[in-house]
């Protein structure tokens, strides 16, 4: 990487993060504060209706219940920022422990979601912009706009009723970790991420588009053509760079939708991921459960929303940074 194009690198990583910080603390402040907020508690559970004061004051102490709401805050963000989320209320069992048995089934479905999204849009965003006016840029064009409206569990429903009712090429539900099956595994999340990754699809092609066929009627392009380089230097090393900003935007709105999403797949096809367990854990009145599975999405989100912006810096046309 060129040396301005790291130091762009650097400044926006150091400004993204000087966002995210208080982003973080205010979104983990509101977690913490739904769940105190609930006025849930772990005796009634745990020791049952026939509980006694006294059995009832030492569960609370247990789970540091019995301190003022502050103190509670203070201990909580203490231990998460060490890595320690608590534990379940009713299985005792550690947070990040029970996460990390689950966050292998939806990290599967959105980052699978993720690499069709990327891959189709762009391709199908080039095509439409290289062949702008053409019948591939309208069928292109329609099929964007299409998807962009069908929502994910309607082209589960589609894919289930054609691939799996019908042929009989892909399983419905269940979930088989990779290194156990890979090809299982792959037959598993196929369809969830497919489903999911329609409209990914659809805005990355449409942005790209957009942004490709405004970068394809600038001067530069003339003058690249004039000077004998080739259109396919021209098209992937100037103006895809050039007119990939709209779409990178995009993509960076997108990424909590993929998260969201997941949790409608799993249910759809009956896996047991990171969003169930939220759900599940919230039906149950399992405040730490609860609690941590937020904070995992809510630092996956800044997370690449991180990466996205550096990603928009690097390829920022080199005319447009400031050293």
């Amino acid at each position: 990487m060129p040396a301005g194009a790291l130091g762009t690198a650097l400044r926006v990583v150091l400004s993204t993060v000087l966002i995210v910080v208080p982003v973080f603390l205010f979104s983990t402040l509101i977690t913490f504060l739904l769940g105190a907020a609930s006025g849930l508690n772990p005796a009634a559970g745990i020791a049952g209706d026939a509980a006694t004061p006294e059995t009832i004051a030492r569960i609370n102490a247990e789970f540091g219940l019995d301190k003022p709401v502050w103190q509670q805050y203070v201990d909580w963000m203490s231990s998460m920022l060490s890595g320690d989320l608590g534990v379940s209320w009713f299985s005792k069992i550690p947070v990040s422990e029970l996460i990390g048995e689950r966050l292998a089934v939806s990290a599967s479905i959105a980052g699978v979601a993720l690499v069709i999204g990327l891959v189709l849009g762009v391709g199908l965003g080039v095509l439409a912009a290289v062949y702008k006016g053409s019948l591939i840029d309208r069928l292109i064009t329609a099929y964007t706009s299409v998807a962009s409206t069908l929502p994910p569990f309607v082209i589960s429903i589609g894919l289930i009723l054609v691939l799996s009712v019908g042929l009989h090429w892909l399983p419905s539900a269940g979930y088989v970790p990779p290194d156990e099956d890979f090809g299982r595994w792959l037959s598993l999340i196929i369809m969830p991420a497919i489903a999911l990754s329609m409209d990914v699809v659809a805005d990355i092609a449409r942005q790209l588009r957009t942004g490709l066929v405004a970068e394809l009627d600038q001067n530069y392009v003339t003058g690249a053509v004039v000077r004998g380089i080739g259109p396919s230097r021209i098209l992937f090393v100037h103006t895809l760079r050039n007119g990939s900003g709209p779409a990178l935007s995009i993509l960076g709105m997108k990424i909590p939708t993929l998260i969201g999403g997941a949790v409608v797949m799993e249910t759809m096809f009956s896996m047991p991921g990171f969003g169930r367990l939220a759900a599940d854990s919230a039906l149950r009145g399992d405040v730490p459960i609860v609690q941590g599975t937020l904070v995992v999405a809510i630092v996956f989100v800044l997370f690449c929303n991180i990466v996205v912006n550096v990603a928009q810096s690097v390829l920022q046309p080199a005319t447009k940074r400031r050293d």
